[in-house]
């Protein structure tokens, strides 16, 4: 989703940068080793007040959950955290959740003031507050729907969800009331039927055939006073978001790709009224950002996950070495013969083969559709020729011996070896 030409930092260069900057370099020892009862100079002064805050993995400088970034990073970090303009709160924002350093929000905010898109699309002063609507009480319960348009040569849909401001953007070529009903019949399909639609007066939101959709469907159409579009206010600030983040935007993308990104950057920053961001308040979990690589414990928490699901499957697992031309009886499927002879052909993987069936066919099989066969020549080899070198052995060895066969091979004997089981 989020394809930049620059290469995110990863834990790896957080640990060489940190390692050899004189100061975090010293600050990783005072973590590791103590820190001194007073700070031993005015630039470690910002660590020193945080010391309780600072710990440190993989030698990676951590304060709380969210990475210390070195000066070689610090200026990549911030263009990736403004690559679509968000604005400094929302800038601020999207940061604490994943990175610190001294004097960061004063990055952030010469990166604003410093930004010629930004200043040349400044938003207008703020207006009068109005009575704000009554809160849902769950997700999509009442979205807000409005057109950005005309447009970069399109009419946009926007819809809001009033619950956790989550935004859908879909471009269309024209703004009639069935190009409406199609765009919002496809969302309705992610997300499920609204109670209620908020919208303007427009001719699109007051036909028949708009309003027949939605009596059809069971949501309830609240339109807002004529000619005060500020009583739709949150669709209107989500026309307005969505027009200041594609003006900033490099035009030498497609506008396709353009609106999937600044969707996936709203989406994923914690929104000024919740605290949360919309995708968090929707689905209930944090999609993963190119953010989520500077963090040292990623991979070491998949490779654990990935390490319990293993040994929780195992222990109900045996392994079972098969060997190329050994014999062995194969699982058949839609047939009244349920194991069929054959004979190991290759192995194709750690726990599968290709067999060579009596009757000519190869088929491919997992280790856990087959299981070994012994003939009756072998029997009677073990039972009617015995080793006459051969020692006794205890009944009771012999059992544990045969145990252990049991147990290589999957297989428990039984008297004369007449039954068996996998």
């Amino acid at each position: 989703m989020e394809l930049l030409e620059t290469t995110p930092i990863r834990a790896e260069q957080v640990k060489n940068w940190t390692n050899t900057t004189p100061i975090l370099a010293r600050v990783l020892n005072f973590i590791k080793q103590g820190w001194p009862s007073k700070c031993p100079d005015g630039e470690f002064q910002p660590y020193f007040q945080r010391r309780d805050e600072l710990s440190v993995q993989d030698d990676c400088i951590l304060r709380g959950n969210r990475v210390v970034v070195p000066p070689q990073g610090r200026r990549q970090v911030v263009d990736e955290l403004h690559e679509t303009h968000p604005g400094i709160c929302k800038m601020k924002s999207l940061a604490r959740s994943y990175v610190w350093w001294p004097n960061m929000d004063n990055d952030l905010e010469n990166k604003v003031r410093t930004c010629n898109n930004c200043q040349i699309n400044r938003k207008n002063p703020p207006e009068a507050p109005l009575h704000p609507w009554e809160w849902p009480s769950r997700p999509w319960e009442r979205i807000h729907i409005d057109y950005a348009s005309p447009f970069l040569g399109k009419m946009f849909l926007i819809m809001v969800d009033a619950y956790s401001k989550w935004l859908e953007v879909h471009p269309t070529n024209v703004a009639t009331s069935s190009a409406t009903i199609e765009k919002l019949r496809s969302t309705f399909a992610i997300h499920g039927l609204p109670k209620t639609i908020v919208s303007d007066n427009g001719s699109n939101f007051c036909s028949e055939e708009f309003e027949e959709f939605l009596v059809k469907n069971g949501i309830h159409h609240r339109r807002t006073a004529p000619y005060h579009p500020a009583s739709n206010g949150l669709a209107e600030r989500a026309v307005q978001t969505f027009k200041e983040g594609m003006k900033k935007m490099s035009n030498k993308e497609s506008l396709e790709t353009r609106v999937s990104r600044f969707l996936f950057k709203y989406r994923i920053t914690p929104h000024s009224t919740t605290g949360i961001a919309p995708a968090e308040m929707l689905m209930t979990r944090k999609p993963r950002s190119r953010l989520d690589v500077l963090h040292p414990d990623v991979r070491q928490r998949v490779q654990d996950q990935q390490k319990k699901q293993k040994e929780l499957h195992d222990q109900h697992a045996v392994d079972r070495q098969l060997r190329t031309g050994v014999l062995i009886y194969s699982r058949e499927y839609g047939k009244q013969q349920k194991w069929c002879p054959g004979v190991i052909n290759t192995q194709t993987g750690p726990v599968s083969y290709t067999i060579q069936l009596e009757d000519d066919r190869e088929v491919h099989r997992h280790q856990g559709q087959v299981i070994h066969r012994e003939t009756p020549e072998e029997n009677e080899n073990d039972v009617m020729d015995p080793d006459i070198n051969q020692q006794p052995v205890p009944d009771q060895q012999v059992v544990s011996e045969e145990n252990a066969v049991s147990a290589a091979t999957g297989l428990l004997f039984v008297s004369n070896y007449t039954n068996f089981r996998v």
